[in-house]
């Protein structure tokens, strides 16, 4: 049976991804461990290593008989990925924070540099500049070049459409976001995917932190504005202009009423109640200047038991409820990721809000979890964007170009 506008592989290119892809997770194999895994011949599942050896993608070991696991016959010859072929860059391009990740085809990191710029000076050539000297600073530091870096993943907070663009809103601050990120370092860099951050973040999550096997959840991008990365039956939705998972719905949504992150709303609270003079007597936050309460002040004044705070971190709590409730109905939504600086020390509103999530939805609430990625997590979720880009392009590299 065909089907219109597929085409299938010519036999050789397919069994060249075949391999390489298994060989990219695999240890040390055999001819025979391919045969087995890729379903072809030996003299093909031979040749197409050789090919990929000339290519220095895959790397010869010393057969069986040298380390000593020869028992009779010919030894077998043995093989292995070379991680270090090539490297990958992941770019957290955030309003006021850079993070730049040097990792290798594997999503090794071998370098992480950070950068902090002015929130409000926003210009487009600063913006620029400023990505691209956190990304080469980050190269210098694991002592790589740039015609090494074989991939490229950029987080932005923004809707990033399947071009790398997004689209204008009215402050027009997500054009000034993307300030053509694609473009810019598709000049060098052979292969660019740029997505939104917190669909990133997911992506981490789902390669490396609480959602590994978890084919339905949302994470929860938290910092200075909420954002979501949704995954529904084993897909990230994203939407026809990368808007999937853009917050500013729960504008208008009681019980949450902005987009603003925990962290913001913990300080803005914290402000009014000592303002106000609410807050309890013994509570740490009343000895603190408006201006110095910063949220992660807040957060950890209330896992040790300060009233004022923890008063604060359950309304906050009480938000992130509905938030997964919200979600849960939407997209049935088995767990909800709580990701980026925030979750380090979100420990006191996850415990209220999963008081409270029964009470929002018929379906099962989902099941609501700190991230423990960091406040790294959409550069690791580039890195791991970059990997998935370069093991869909590496073969189609010049420089990986089977030798004439």
């Amino acid at each position: 049976m065909s089907y219109p506008g597929l085409v299938p592989l010519p036999p050789r290119r397919a069994s060249l991804l075949g391999v390489i892809g298994y060989a990219w997770d695999a240890d040390v194999f055999t001819a025979t461990d391919v045969m087995e895994s890729v379903a072809v011949t030996r003299s093909t599942a031979i040749d197409v290593i050789d090919e990929l050896v000339s290519r220095g993608l895959i790397t010869e070991l010393p057969n069986a008989r040298a380390v000593g696991d020869y028992r009779k016959g010919r030894p077998a010859r043995r093989f292995a990925f070379r991680a270090d072929a090539a490297f990958v860059v992941g770019l957290d391009a955030g309003r006021s924070h850079l993070t730049a990740t040097v990792s290798d085809l594997r999503g090794q990191t071998r370098a992480v540099e950070h950068l902090v710029v002015d929130a409000d000076d926003d210009a487009p050539d600063r913006r620029r500049r400023a990505a691209v000297e956190v990304v080469d600073s980050a190269l210098e530091i694991a002592g790589i070049s740039r015609t090494e870096v074989a991939a490229m993943g950029v987080g932005l907070p923004a809707p990033v459409d399947s071009h790398g663009d997004s689209p204008t809103d009215r402050a027009e601050f997500w054009t000034r976001m993307n300030l053509g990120f694609a473009r810019l370092f598709r000049e060098w860099v052979p292969l660019v995917k740029v997505a939104n951050d917190a669909s990133l973040a997911s992506v981490a999550e789902r390669t490396l932190g609480a959602a590994r096997g978890c084919d339905d959840f949302v994470v929860l991008l938290a910092g200075e504005r909420l954002g979501a990365g949704v995954w529904v039956d084993g897909r990230l939705l994203t939407g026809a202009h990368g808007g999937a998972g853009e917050m500013v719905a729960f504008d208008h949504v009681r019980g949450v009423d902005s987009a603003w992150g925990f962290g913001h709303r913990a300080v803005e609270l914290a402000r009014e109640a000592r303002e106000a003079g609410t807050l309890p007597a013994e509570s740490v936050l009343r000895s603190m200047a408006p201006a110095d309460i910063q949220g992660k002040d807040v957060f950890a004044a209330a896992a040790l038991g300060d009233p004022g705070a923890r008063r604060i971190t359950d309304e906050i709590g009480g938000s992130l409820a509905v938030i997964a409730g919200v979600f849960g109905s939407l997209f049935d939504t088995r767990l909800l990721v709580v990701s980026g600086a925030v979750a380090d020390g979100a420990a006191p509103l996850i415990e209220a809000a999963r008081r409270a999530v029964a009470d929002t939805l018929h379906l099962p609430a989902p099941e609501i979890v700190a991230s423990a990625l960091g406040a790294d997590i959409v550069s690791l979720g580039a890195v791991c964007a970059a990997v998935q880009e370069a093991r869909l392009g590496i073969l189609d590299l010049p420089r990986f170009a089977q030798p004439a």
